[in-house]
């Protein structure tokens, strides 16, 4: 097994400390601001996000896999790390569908892991995750992913704070003339959904639905929602009230209709 070094601490950015660790062949997760990337002998084999859908979600939601079966797989193979095995070899998903989810669940999520860098917080060597093996990808592939798409995404409409942010229509939007993705992504703009939670109510990939969501933005269609009014402070505390005695009588009678039943 490799020995896998603290050099990664000393860069500055999480895609600098995943270089560190893939050149160290390492194993393991690193946890950086906005999620954590698990290594597999220095290649990259699933990102997490709380900015976007599970694989869970993505597959239960679409149709591709039955909530029971999905949890079923979890049960059964998630100790052993090996849930997206039990999918296959059950027969509820062909591998190679598996392969297209998980993909795209990974680069969705490593997008906002990278394409945003921040410092990388933790590695925990060995962590492996409970999907098990799919698919690995180099770690400059996905570092040089998630640059593609921010770049592309600040050409729609720089500012990204639609990513992350509850998002509102501006009064008076319609998505009746609008092309049916991007009207379909309008209808879920509430003034409440991030675009993760957006992209998990349409079952589609998240890099999609920030898509059409900057798109929305820069026609002038979605903001970013206000923030809510802080909580009012507490008023004078109540004055003591005497406790009047309860019909006890009545109360040993609900007593016993309930042991009865």
């Amino acid at each position: 097994m490799t020995r896998v070094t603290t050099t990664w601490a000393t860069h500055g950015t999480t895609s600098d400390a995943l270089g560190a660790l893939a050149a160290e062949g390492a194993t393991g997760a690193l946890s950086g601001e906005r999620g954590i990337v698990y290594l597999s002998a220095g290649r990259v084999v699933h990102v997490e996000s709380a900015f976007t859908p599970d694989l869970g979600a993505l597959l239960t939601r679409s149709g591709a896999v039955p909530p029971d079966g999905w949890w079923d797989a979890v049960d059964r193979g998630g100790t052993q790390h090996r849930v997206g095995h039990r999918l296959v070899d059950s027969g509820r998903l062909a591998a190679g569908a598996l392969e297209v989810c998980h993909l795209g669940a990974l680069f969705d999520a490593a997008y906002f892991v990278l394409a945003h860098d921040t410092r990388a917080r933790r590695f925990r060597p060995g962590a492996v995750h409970w999907l098990g093996p799919v698919r690995s990808v180099p770690v400059d592939v996905v570092v040089r992913e998630s640059g593609r798409r921010r770049e592309l995404l600040d050409r729609i409409w720089p500012d990204p704070a639609v990513d992350t942010l509850p998002l509102a229509r501006v009064p008076g939007t319609d998505s009746d003339e609008l092309p049916g993705r991007r009207g379909r992504t309008l209808a879920q703009v509430d003034g409440v959904r991030t675009a993760a939670e957006i992209a998990s109510a349409l079952a589609c990939r998240t890099y999609h639905t920030l898509v059409e969501l900057r798109r929305l933005a820069a026609d002038g269609l979605v903001r970013a929602a206000p923030p809510a009014a802080p909580p009012l402070p507490p008023g004078p505390e109540p004055r003591a009230v005497a406790w009047d005695d309860p019909d006890t009588a009545l109360l040993r009678r609900l007593r016993d209709a309930l042991e009865a039943l």
